[in-house]
């Protein structure tokens, strides 16, 4: 009868503990990338959110003053009615376009509310109320190839694609080691014959078929993150580029239409000749809705050039 007793312990090459050491370096500083990029989505969620709060308190400042309008012109029409000095289809107009704008500050404010919620929201549940009507200052917007080489340096998204490439490259080399032979040691006892043998083991094995095709496997990851990246990365500068066109777009509008509006005025000049029975209450409106769709688009041109702003410049957040 023979009895055999061991214990042993197999080691990986040194190279091997190294490049793992290595890769999980590699990982790990993948994994805070993306906590600091998850954690910009949100600050830019937040950000486009603000900027929309301010839009919608800038119009409900020009809605009230409407509302007011409006609201005095009704009042002065029921006045001449009673005195015979206008009709009730006028009234009825007036009575109409406070209607509307009325109708116009109530989605306003609902608005205003929703928007608050989901800020409210993203801070944790914690109430977060805008009450501002001044966007931020405006920056000065530089070459975008300028512009360009601060994100590609700075933005962790662009970050992440270099990161999952040198994981990849990483995972390679790791698979390499994999294929050099293993230590073995440990303790070895043996009774045979009446005879017993005991000691340190000690050998080599050497892995024939084991990782034939991990190699291969991870060089095929290499390739595939480095299309991937290069596809990722091109899009994502595309992505800012197409920001960038619609800024200086909407920066040109704005000057555009500042310009046009400083030249039409307000309605203040229109309610002065309705008094004076210049116009008509028709050629009235017709003239104050123009007035009030201009300045509308004015509005929304200052939103779109700020939350472009706020895309290109992500990567400060």
């Amino acid at each position: 009868n023979q009895k055999d007793f061991s214990i042993t312990q197999r080691f990986d090459f040194p190279t091997t503990y190294r490049r793992k050491n290595s890769l999980s370096v590699s990982q790990v500083l993948h994994t805070e990338i993306q906590q600091q990029v998850h954690r910009q989505e949100i600050l830019l969620q937040a950000k486009l959110i603000t900027l929309e709060l301010i839009f919608l308190n800038k119009r409900a400042v020009e809605l009230h003053r409407r509302l007011t309008n409006t609201s005095e012109l009704v009042n002065d029409y029921q006045k001449k009615m009673i005195q015979g000095d206008a009709i009730v289809l006028d009234l009825n107009k007036a009575k109409l376009q406070w209607l509307n704008i009325r109708n116009d500050t109530s989605l306003n404010n609902h608005l205003i509310q929703a928007n608050t919620t989901k800020l409210t929201e993203l801070n944790g549940g914690i109430p977060l109320v805008v009450t501002d009507t001044i966007y931020p200052s405006e920056v000065a917007l530089p070459e975008f190839s300028v512009l360009d080489s601060m994100i590609e340096a700075n933005d962790p998204v662009l970050k992440i694609f270099q990161q999952e490439i040198e994981i990849m490259q990483r995972q390679l080399l790791v698979q390499k080691a994999m294929v050099l032979p293993k230590i073995e040691t440990g303790y070895h006892a043996q009774g045979i014959l009446g005879q017993s043998y005991q000691g340190v083991h000690t050998g080599i094995t050497i892995p024939l078929w084991e990782n034939k095709n991990k190699v291969n496997a991870a060089r095929a990851n290499l390739d595939f993150a480095n299309a991937n990246a290069e596809m990722q990365f091109v899009g994502y500068k595309l992505e800012k580029k197409g920001y960038y066109d619609k800024v200086v777009g909407r920066l040109n509008a704005l000057r555009e239409y500042h310009q046009m509006l400083l030249s039409i005025s307000d309605t203040g000049l229109l309610n002065k000749a309705l008094k004076m029975g210049q116009i008509t209450m028709i050629q009235y409106f017709y003239e104050e809705n123009f007035y009030y769709s201009s300045y509308d688009k004015y509005l929304q041109l200052e939103l779109e050039y700020q939350q472009g702003i706020a895309n290109l410049y992500k990567f400060q957040l």
